[in-house]
């Protein structure tokens, strides 16, 4: 039965893909549309075999760059979480901070990072961390606010710990709501590593993509830009593949 879902699902991802790619085709058509504007999906397929060497190497030190953003975000959301559930005093200074932090753009905060962490993989890890911390934060501090009270009620008169409640009943009930956390999160991974190759870098799809466009090779651009498409869909999916067999009561 399991294996039937992930047939259907696959087969609506294909038939997205390939509607999408029709009317992307369409619309160069329709519009004359010349190639150094918009390439068509035959020639960025072509550029995907042509330069698959090199596109292979850029995308493998991406793909590492999100993977090690992705866990180190999910982390600091976590840890941060947990501190302003179990202290209030810090509370209070912790939520102002976060808000703060996503008022300013990112784009502003790469050059620092580039300053601080250099131009190697530590600022692109950590730039992607950020844009993820927020999201993760909210939705598991959220959920651990919402534990129903009949269950911590029913814990207590059970002589259950602190430490206890925590980890047997608040965490559990609130991983259905930081699994929407961790949903966005790995979608919105891929931007802040490529934002932070954008800046700086000697090697990813970020730098792959703007050195194609200073030479102009649009269907490269565009071949970067649909492995970078692929990371967040086969992330997004695998996360929610994940999620749905350690919170097997979430879509009841």
């Amino acid at each position: 039965m399991a294996d039937f879902r992930l047939s259907k699902r696959m087969l609506r991802i294909l038939i997205s893909g390939s509607g999408m790619l029709a009317l992307w085709q369409v619309a160069i058509v329709l519009f004359e549309l010349p190639s150094f504007i918009l390439p068509g999906p035959v020639a960025v397929f072509s550029k995907l075999v042509e330069r698959y060497d090199i596109l292979w190497i850029h995308a493998m030190v991406t793909g590492s760059e999100i993977i090690m953003g992705l866990l180190l975000g999910l982390f600091m959301g976590l840890f941060f979480a947990l501190q302003m559930l179990l202290f209030a005093p810090l509370r209070r200074w912790l939520l102002p901070i976060l808000i703060t932090s996503q008022a300013i753009p990112v784009f502003a905060i790469a050059p620092i990072l580039m300053l601080w962490l250099g131009y190697g993989v530590a600022s692109k890890v950590v730039m992607a961390a950020l844009i993820i911390f927020f999201p993760v934060t909210t939705c598991c501090y959220d959920g651990l606010r919402q534990t129903p009270s009949g269950y911590l009620d029913l814990a207590k008169t059970m002589g259950a710990t602190r430490w206890q409640l925590l980890w047997q009943i608040r965490l559990p009930a609130a991983l259905p709501t930081l699994a929407s956390g961790i949903r966005v999160a790995a979608v919105v991974a891929p931007i802040g590593t490529v934002i932070g190759e954008w800046v700086g870098s000697s090697e990813g799809l970020g730098y792959l993509m703007l050195q194609a466009n200073a030479r102009m090779f649009v269907d490269e651009m565009f071949a970067a830009l649909f492995i970078l498409a692929f990371f967040s869909i086969s992330l997004y999916f695998t996360a929610d593949r994940l999620l749905k067999k350690a919170i097997p009561w979430q879509d009841k």
